[in-house]
């Protein structure tokens, strides 16, 4: 038996459903929640979770995909340096095969590029040393739950007194656009099903403003299929009772006031700056950018390169998908011209993006 079993218990899942069908039985308006997590896009899908639960109740995605809220113009800028010859890309996998705005990595990587896929930063600071010669850059995507140990690879690279590592920062932060969801009159955002890594990372508290100012429920929600079921069915208790609170139902690993060693390290490398979400646009102090004390681990600074003139796919929905405010299946592209063997859009590229989980496990 696995840990996870418990979790996943057929009777247990029912039951859970049952509690929401009679919660909500009599309710006109359905109950509108969104998940801003990747993990937990995927959970919904793989498990069938919608299919269990009564019309009254609909859960939608939100921009919880790191790759998927990357804009095009970060994947040019990471191309174009990958054409610098004595240039080493390293990445997580799933960047590779994310188009910009005519080429992806993949593709240079085919025509020559030294691009590598790493398992942690730290391999990358290991690359570095290893090859004095070149200058090695790390592609820094992800949210709170990433971003710490790309800070960690920054500090280890200072503390070897590495000249030639660097780091490509786009990292996004989650609070701020779930308030910029919760004021668009079209969209109506009932609770959120909160990310549990970021969680982690920066303690529930953190989604204390969104109550207080948008009186939008909020539950910190683990990733099985008991633990997203029971947090919509505290979501929608707090929905019919008219409250609007902060609750952990992922107690087994969050808490009230996260990591405050990671927040620390956050605190000293990075500094929040405006950043640019894909089909969202810009969105005041929502990302990390190195700060200036480590300036020169800054790609961005370190390596001038000419970037091409961004274009984005014509047709391609991610922006409105990344936003709630359609499905993937309302997209022209989608299963037709955008698949996970011939991506189109970043959210069929991701592991954790909606298309791509729609695509595996929602037709």
């Amino acid at each position: 038996m696995n840990y996870s079993d418990s979790f996943r218990d057929k009777e247990l899942v029912q039951g859970l459903a049952r509690r929401i069908a009679e919660l909500t039985k009599g309710v006109e308006k359905p109950l509108v929640f969104m998940e801003v997590c990747g993990t937990h896009t995927m959970a919904i899908y793989q498990f069938g979770l919608r299919s269990l639960l009564p019309p009254q109740v609909k859960l939608i995605s939100g921009p919880g995909c790191p790759v998927c809220v990357t804009p095009n113009s970060y994947l040019d800028r990471a191309i174009a340096l990958c054409r610098l010859p004595d240039v080493i890309i390293t990445s997580f996998g799933d960047m590779l095969r994310v188009p910009g705005s005519s080429s992806s990595l993949m593709e240079e990587r085919a025509k020559g590029a030294d691009i590598r896929v790493v398992y942690s930063p730290l391999d990358a600071v290991q690359l570095a040393a290893k090859n004095p010669t070149k200058r090695v850059v790390f592609l820094g995507v992800g949210f709170e739950t990433t971003a710490p140990t790309i800070a960690g690879s920054i500090l280890a690279a200072k503390a070897q007194g590495l000249t030639n590592y660097f780091v490509l920062a786009s990292h996004k932060t989650m609070p701020q656009p779930m308030a910029i969801l919760s004021a668009d009159p079209d969209l109506q955002v009932d609770g959120y099903i909160c990310p549990a890594h970021v969680s982690a990372i920066i303690g529930a508290d953190a989604y204390r403003f969104l109550c207080e100012e948008y009186r939008v429920p909020c539950v910190v929600t683990g990733f099985e299929p008991t633990d997203v079921l029971q947090g919509v069915e505290m979501l929608v208790r707090q929905a019919l009772a008219g409250e609007s609170k902060v609750e952990i139902q992922y107690s087994r690993v969050v808490r009230w006031e996260g990591n405050a060693k990671a927040q620390a390290m956050l605190a000293d490398v990075f500094t929040p700056f405006d950043a640019p979400w894909r089909g969202i646009g810009v969105l005041p102090g929502s990302g990390l950018r190195i700060a200036d004390k480590y300036a020169e681990f800054d790609a961005e600074l370190a390596i001038p390169v000419q970037v091409e003139e961004l274009k984005e796919h014509k047709g391609c929905l991610c922006g409105e998908i990344l936003k709630g405010k359609v499905s993937p299946f309302d997209c022209p592209l989608f299963g037709g011209k955008c698949t996970p063997e011939s991506p189109v859009g970043a959210c069929m590229v991701s592991s954790e993006g909606t298309c791509a989980a729609a695509f595996k496990y929602g037709r």
